[in-house]
């Protein structure tokens, strides 16, 4: 009950930042929406996560909410594969930001003018404005708190190497991303080479989802996770769940955004629930743990140096990044 009320108060205490009153624009584009009558989102972030965000939208606007869930890169191979095809169904994305860059570079993305890019943190919205960002995933690592005492939790990668670490850590498969921008940070060779000795002295299990991975967390299976998205601990902690997380530097973030496709059927509604995602849906998405992209949201990370992963060198990156993560980890681990 405590929690219900000051997930209450502060949201109350948010929406009141934006103001109430609407400005010609946003009039402009909810009465056209109203017309259009719904919007259809392709995204990759668990559905029960946006229901909240797309709730609040329809009872604000009457604009009914379609989507459609699938990985990040499904969404991208399916808006790609559509519009290839002459199809125009989606009006809204939702994904990682790489996979928002790589339909920027197919020439998919509207380009959106708004005020509201002023509210958001430095690099939330690039100077192309065919996406922004929504929130960040920030990669933290999560412990068993049955199976690990926070006393004795690893204050640095190199800890990581103590036999107490045998048979007791997991990684997300697909972050090589992260491990990129790790290794990076600590300098290639070195990084690479502790990894490396991390695998062979302890072992790392290798599983597919970060969704999965934070359960395996909180069942014990995985007693302690490398790479869980910070949003997942604190959820599944409030359910009842043995988790909890901690970060060691370097920190690394994956920005997620939202973009309009530019053949949009309902493109005023597309539009309108951009701005949505960028003012009132940032407090909700806040309430429910995830990192604002908005100034005006706290987070835990605000005081916090954070390493963003830029989207374009993860493009241009991707099979360095993913050969290195596959001959240093994964192909040297176990599931």
């Amino acid at each position: 009950m405590g929690r219900r009320i000051a997930l209450a108060a502060f949201l109350l205490a948010s929406f009141a930042a934006w103001g109430q009153a609407p400005d010609a624009r946003m009039q402009r584009l909810a009465e056209a929406a109203r017309k259009e009558g719904e919007v259809m989102v392709y995204h990759s972030t668990q559905s029960d996560d946006l229901r909240p965000v797309f709730e609040a939208f329809t009872k604000k606007y009457g604009v009914k909410v379609r989507e459609w869930r699938s990985s990040s890169e499904n969404v991208v191979q399916r808006v790609i594969r559509e519009s290839n095809a002459g199809r125009h169904e989606v009006d809204f994305i939702e994904n990682n930001l790489p996979e928002q860059e790589a339909l920027r570079r197919e020439k998919l993305l509207k380009k959106i003018e708004t005020p509201l890019y002023a509210d958001l943190r430095p690099r939330m919205a690039p100077a192309h404005h065919e996406y922004a960002v929504s929130t960040m995933d920030v990669f933290v690592q999560a412990y068993n708190t049955q199976k690990v005492k926070k006393e004795e939790l690893p204050k640095t990668y190199q800890d990581l190497l103590d036999p107490r670490w045998k048979g007791r850590l997991g990684v997300e498969a697909d972050d090589y991303d992260w491990f990129g921008m790790v290794v990076g940070l600590m300098g290639e060779e070195k990084g690479l080479r502790l990894f490396r000795d991390i695998v062979v002295t302890n072992g790392i299990s290798v599983r597919k989802g970060h969704t999965l991975l934070a359960q395996l967390v909180a069942s014990g299976e995985v007693p302690l996770a490398l790479t869980v998205y910070n949003y997942k601990p604190p959820q599944l902690k409030a359910k009842g769940g043995s988790i909890d997380w901690f970060v060691m530097q370097p920190v690394i973030a994956q920005m997620h955004g939202v973009a309009v496709h530019k053949d949009a059927p309902h493109p005023n509604a597309a539009e309108l629930l951009y701005d949505f995602f960028l003012s009132e849906a940032q407090p909700i998405l806040a309430a429910n743990d995830f990192v604002s992209s908005s100034r005006k949201v706290s987070s835990p990370f605000d005081n916090m140096e954070i390493h963003f992963i830029d989207p374009a060198e993860a493009i241009d990156k991707d099979e360095q990044w993913t050969k290195l993560w596959e001959q240093n980890v994964t192909k040297r681990s176990s599931s």
